[in-house]
């Protein structure tokens, strides 16, 4: 792939590794340094049009590597330069391997579900031109001596017949572990890995679901109190060994005694008739003469006709 600026003197080796960044890499000595923000332009200039002709191969509704996508992923890019491409002096792109490290649930031979997080290839492209001249495998194989993994250590991304075929040719890769996404994985996937697994609590059985919780309900021990004051006992005629104490906060609410059963009606009026008055009362009718006993006794012994007149 050719572009309209200078490829040879952006990307001075045959490989060059971009990562999220997207910074130009080191230049040579002597040769002229432009604007960066131009040369950055340039990459993702790059990136853009990589990410389209991979997309159109694979026929793929829209691209999956952008330099958006780059610069929003921790992902890593390798790129393959024509060195012997002299076209107006400006270089070409022969193709690219993008891989990044994603966390999985893949299934193993026993259809476990493992938790892991290998290198992931996500696209790789070599332009239709250059196609089985051993540029994809030079590639693939630098990739690999970078990261240093092995080829059956690779998850792969909905990889395409040809990448299958390739893999099988160069790496031996043939027999793959079924998964439900879409990305696959070889056997000896987990030769020399240990992935964390996740296990799931194992279900409760329908017979230990029970309506309440184990723990002890407090209220449902609670028995049930009369409204006051029948809930009140009977009085003392002689005080208590020990009274009880006293709250030391202000307003306080009335005591209330110990429970006992429900008072039927006639027992609580003989207990209010028997109720001694209040030291109050009895103050009040110590210093009001015609308020004695005596004398109202003798007023509501009058006869209805006598009381009109006072």
């Amino acid at each position: 792939m050719e572009f309209p600026f200078d490829v040879d003197a952006l990307l001075p080796e045959r490989i060059t590794v971009l990562d999220q960044h997207l910074r130009p890499p080191a230049r040579r000595p002597g040769t002229t340094t432009p604007a960066r923000i131009d040369l950055q332009q340039q990459i993702m200039t790059i990136v853009d049009e990589l990410g389209k002709a991979s997309a159109k191969a694979q026929h793929l509704p829209a691209p999956i590597t952008s330099a958006l996508r780059m610069q929003s992923n921790r992902h890593v890019m390798y790129v393959l330069k024509d060195t012997s491409a002299r076209s107006a002096g400006k270089g070409a792109i022969i193709g690219f391997l993008k891989v990044g490290y994603k966390k999985l649930f893949v299934l193993d031979d026993r259809e476990a579900h493992n938790e892991v997080e290998p290198l992931c290839i996500l696209d790789f492209y070599i332009h239709e031109s250059l196609q089985r001249h051993g540029h994809g495998l030079e590639l693939f194989q630098h990739m690999l001596q970078k990261e240093r993994v092995e080829p059956h250590q690779l998850a792969i991304d909905r990889p395409s017949q040809k990448l299958l075929k390739f893999l099988n040719k160069h790496y031996s890769l043939e027999t793959t572990v079924p998964q439900v996404n879409n990305f696959v994985i070889f056997e000896g996937f987990f030769a020399h890995q240990h992935p964390p697994v996740r296990k799931l609590p194992p279900k409760r059985t329908e017979g230990d679901i029970k309506p309440y919780s184990s723990s002890d309900r407090e209220f449902l021990k609670v028995a049930v109190e009369p409204p006051w004051p029948l809930n009140r006992a009977p009085r003392r005629t002689t005080p208590p060994a020990h009274p009880p104490p006293r709250s030391s906060s202000l307003g306080n609410s009335p005591e209330r005694g110990p429970l006992r059963p429900f008072v039927p009606e006639q027992e609580l009026l003989r207990s209010l008739r028997l109720c001694p008055p209040h030291p109050t009362a009895r103050l009040l009718l110590a210093t009001d003469p015609g308020g004695s006993p005596a004398q109202r006794r003798r007023t509501s012994s009058l006869p209805r006709s006598d009381e009109s007149r006072y």
